[in-house]
């Protein structure tokens, strides 16, 4: 029989939020102490695995073991998500000889996951099952056993599955943690999986892959004259000039640089790009990181680089708007 919704107390829905925090953190203090040789030997049968972690799980537990599947793939252990239910179908062939079967039930009872532990014993697949009950059918059937038992559920009715799931989440990422650190995984293998995020772009874009070159490039000779040089910043659009000398950044006039002489009523026609010119102007090589490359302008204040190789000779140039349109900055 429906009953009337009860009305919203804010104050209530306060209280009820800060009471999951509660109730979910000492969860997670309870597995954290609970934590003994077995979570080691979990690593260590996950580093030994030749072939994937095979994750499975039904209902909440599957979302979190989806999670935990993704986790573990980004973080250097090759793993996947099978559906348990799809598995008893034909979805079993993913898992190989050479795989480690990570199961996970907060009952250990999951009849799709119990109606395949018989053949995955017959295909020799070791297996992890992450369950809050240790005398359950799928602990008796893993080699390790890694408890999830919570003392309550935050839900008011301590039936919907929240503290459980979030100790099933922290025990995952805690084998993703450990696993990563046990394989010398560090920030460049992260970018490798990552290549289309901000990370990604930081740690794999490099210099090169950006860089204006060829007809791009506004270079002038130390003799050409002011106006001439002016068509040439005006055509390549990059607001500055780049005066080359054997094949070598001589000096750089920028737009910037342009402003000041003007104050300074100068007859520019009579000028010359080597009178005006600044020397020194910021290099970088062509295999530094596109964002060492944009460390560099920040620091300085400027807008572009130049782009030499590894005689000191002109190769590209860089700016800003390269870097944006690239997502590095």
């Amino acid at each position: 029989m429906n009953t009337a919704p009860t009305p919203f107390d804010p104050a209530r829905a306060l209280a009820l939020a800060r009471e999951t925090f509660s109730i979910e953190a000492a969860a997670l203090q309870t597995v954290r102490d609970r934590l003994d040789d077995s979570f080691a030997r979990a690593v260590l049968a996950m580093l030994a695995t030749r072939g994937r972690v095979v994750v499975m799980g039904m209902g909440k537990s599957g979302h979190v073991g989806r999670k935990i599947a993704a986790t573990l793939a980004s973080t250097g252990t090759p793993a996947f998500f099978v559906h348990p239910a799809e598995a008893s179908h034909g979805d079993l062939g993913m898992v190989t000889a050479g795989d480690l079967l990570l199961a996970i039930s907060n009952s250990g009872e999951s009849d799709e996951i119990n109606a395949i532990l018989p053949a995955v014993r017959r295909l020799g697949v070791p297996m992890v099952a992450i369950t809050g009950k240790p005398q359950s059918t799928l602990a008796q059937h893993a080699e390790i056993t890694l408890s999830c038992a919570v003392d309550q559920e935050a839900c008011p009715l301590n039936l919907a599955p929240t503290a459980s799931t979030t100790a099933q989440m922290a025990l995952g990422d805690a084998l993703a943690v450990a696993l990563l650190d046990a394989r010398g995984f560090r920030e460049h293998d992260f970018a490798r999986s990552h290549p289309g995020g901000s990370l990604g772009r930081k740690l794999l874009m490099h210099v090169h892959d950006l860089m204006r070159t060829g007809d791009a490039l506004p270079c002038v000779a130390p003799d050409t004259g002011f106006i001439d040089m002016m068509h040439v910043m005006t055509d390549k659009g990059l607001g500055f000039a780049v005066i080359v000398e054997d094949q070598k950044p001589a000096g750089i006039f920028t737009d910037g640089d342009l402003r000041r002489l003007l104050e300074t009523g100068a007859d520019l026609r009579a000028l010359r790009a080597r009178e005006v010119m600044h020397t020194g102007p910021k290099r970088v090589r062509a295999e530094a990181l596109a964002v060492d490359a944009a460390d560099l302008m920040e620091q300085h204040r400027i807008t572009s680089v130049l782009v030499i190789d590894d005689e000191g000779r002109l190769v590209g140039a860089l700016n800003t708007n390269d870097l944006l349109r690239a997502k590095v900055i």
